[in-house]
């Protein structure tokens, strides 16, 4: 075993999680999970059957991720965020062959109490507020926030918000440079 695990946590097997992860009080997680490199599972966290975590993702205490999530490398969530997997849920009806897919792409970062609908997918380096209700794909670099989360500007890789007077800017703390293709997209020069 080459992670940590707190001894009030509990994994059901068969579960994959790769060396240097930390897992640490009152954590469940179910069989069939893929956890990566360098992860940091927060106290009080529910991870569903079958979820993947990419390496490098920072999981903060209280937070749910159920079955049909998948986080890709860096990704950052939350305190007591959480995410959807049924679209329409009953407490009579049984829809676990309904559970839609979230993909939250490399590098986004999820703040606290945001809920993620099922089905959409975070762009990479995204940045959702505290708070936010999103239930729409999100383009990367985009900065979304309220409920429901509405684009509200464009973040840089570093998390540093930009400016976009024009169809250029740089970023002002680590000075990457990035081009506006439309209302909808940027990317770096």
């Amino acid at each position: 075993m080459n992670y940590y695990l707190h001894e009030s946590s509990y994994i059901d097997q068969p579960c994959e999680i790769g060396d240097g992860t930390k897992i640490w009080h009152f954590c469940h997680i179910m069989k069939d999970c893929r956890i990566g490199r360098k992860c940091n599972i927060g106290q009080n966290t529910f991870i569903g059957s079958g979820v993947i975590l990419g390496d490098n993702v920072k999981v903060q205490n209280n937070v749910s991720i159920y079955s049909g999530v998948i986080c890709e490398d860096d990704v950052f969530l939350g305190p007591s965020m959480v995410f959807t997997n049924v679209f329409n849920p009953r407490s009579f009806i049984e829809r676990k062959d309904e559970y839609r897919t979230t993909l939250i792409k490399r590098g986004a970062s999820i703040g606290a109490n945001a809920t993620i609908v099922c089905g959409v997918t975070i762009g990479s380096y995204a940045f959702i507020g505290a708070g936010a209700v999103v239930s729409r794909d999100v383009p990367d670099y985009a900065l979304v926030y309220g409920n429901p989360a509405r684009h509200r500007g464009w973040v840089c890789k570093c998390g540093e918000k930009l400016q976009f007077a024009e169809d250029r800017d740089n970023c002002p703390v680590c000075d990457i440079s990035y081009i506006k293709i439309s209302d909808k997209e940027i990317r770096e020069e």
